[in-house]
């Protein structure tokens, strides 16, 4: 009789090693599949995390163009194939962050814009006094901005430093929005500022 108590024992401990590991690859390969499911769900948010903005003036391909999330301006006007030669590059902030459905300008280098001679001192008189149509509010040097209406030196800096802050205005109302633009001076400066 012992002989057959030893053979069950080792018959037992054989199918609890053969349970045990049976039980064992599956917890394994549950435990592989969780992991596979996590990164490609973490894949899939990387590949989400693009934006679309919408790219306008003197680009050699304007139009929406998908970039990564936190791409930059320059990042922009590279997918759409550059600047043309005729783009004012020094107008356009490349270095800012783009936010999702922004649309951005990239203005033409305008005749005669440093014609003036720099020893006249009539620079800002003559700035005041160029308005022909509206400002672009978005790509106006300091000196454009002083010649609206309720906008001086302090008030054309603090509208640079937004826009270099919290990116391009995106409808003109969104000038309120910077320090000291109020109602009044809005409605002062609305017709002679465009996007």
């Amino acid at each position: 009789m012992p002989m057959y108590r030893k053979s069950m024992l080792i018959l037992l401990l054989i199918v609890l090693a053969v349970a045990g590991g049976t039980y064992y690859g599956c917890y394994m390969q549950e435990k592989e599949s969780i992991q596979l499911d996590a990164a490609s769900q973490a894949v899939s948010q990387e590949d989400r995390a693009e934006i679309t903005v919408y790219v306008t003036g003197a680009i050699n391909k304007p139009g929406v163009v998908t970039v990564r999330e936190g791409a930059r301006m320059a990042d922009a006007v590279k997918a759409c194939g550059g600047l043309l030669p005729t783009a004012d590059g020094e107008k356009v902030n490349m270095a800012q962050v783009l936010k999702d459905g922004q649309q951005v300008h990239v203005p033409e280098k305008q005749a005669g814009s440093s014609a003036l001679p720099a020893n006249t001192g009539k620079a800002s008189s003559a700035v005041k006094t160029k308005a022909d149509g509206p400002i672009n509010i978005n790509t106006a040097s300091a000196e454009e901005l002083d010649a609206l209406p309720g906008i001086g030196p302090a008030m054309a800096k603090r509208i640079i430093e937004y826009r270099e802050t919290e990116g391009a205005f995106t409808a003109i109302e969104d000038i309120k929005k910077v320090k000291g633009i109020g109602e009044a001076k809005f409605e002062k400066m609305k017709d002679k500022i465009c996007l």
